[in-house]
């Protein structure tokens, strides 16, 4: 399965979901500039000056086959992106991660559509027996966004790796799996129909 997961696009009421390209390279921009989002220690976020080289990594390794990278639509304009990663076809997992919004797209229903669509297809259509979701273990917003979703923390990988700013990280585990999905499914659906 060289090109497993393919490229897809999905969208639901308030996020679209559509493979990353440099079109979204200038609304990116004004996305991580809104915030100053790049200046956030405990995550990777692009600042605006280097979204191009941003979008360049992330391409280079969908062409690699080790991501598919997704920029994250909304009020007619690419406000994040996020990512299937660390792909492993043979055992049918995956990471979503290298995820960010613009604060404007935060606390409302475009991450969790973000979510439902890209957990719906990794579960529905790729047949996947886990989905793993990972943050910095100090990003309590990001934390709570993953448990929100159904996932559970699998544990923390202590000095896990050396972030820009030299700082450790210590990288909290989550995963959902096959068995957990329709449970995980109904808590979204759920949530997205209030």
């Amino acid at each position: 399965m060289p090109h497993w997961p393919d490229r897809f696009s999905a969208a639901m009421d308030h996020a679209e979901l559509v493979p990353l390209s440099h079109h979204h390279a200038a609304d990116l921009a004004g996305a991580s500039a809104e915030g100053e989002l790049s200046r956030l220690w405990y995550t990777t976020i692009p600042a605006p000056e280097n979204m191009a080289a941003e979008i360049d990594r992330r391409l280079g390794l969908e062409a690699e086959g080790r991501m598919r990278p997704f920029a994250i639509r909304a009020c007619g304009r690419a406000v994040g992106m996020t990512s299937y990663m660390n792909i492993d076809a043979a055992n049918r997992r995956l990471e979503i991660g290298s995820t960010w919004l613009a604060p404007s797209a935060q606390r409302g229903p475009v991450n969790t559509e973000c979510k439902r669509m890209l957990l719906g297809h990794a579960f529905d259509d790729l047949d996947c027996i886990a989905v793993e979701l990972r943050t910095h273990v100090m990003n309590r917003q990001s934390r709570a966004a993953i448990e929100r979703l159904g996932a559970r923390l699998d544990g923390i990988l202590r000095a896990h790796m050396i972030l820009p700013n030299g700082t450790i990280r210590d990288t909290a585990v989550y995963s959902i799996t096959a068995a957990d999905w329709p449970s995980a499914r109904a808590g979204l659906d759920f949530r997205l129909g209030r």
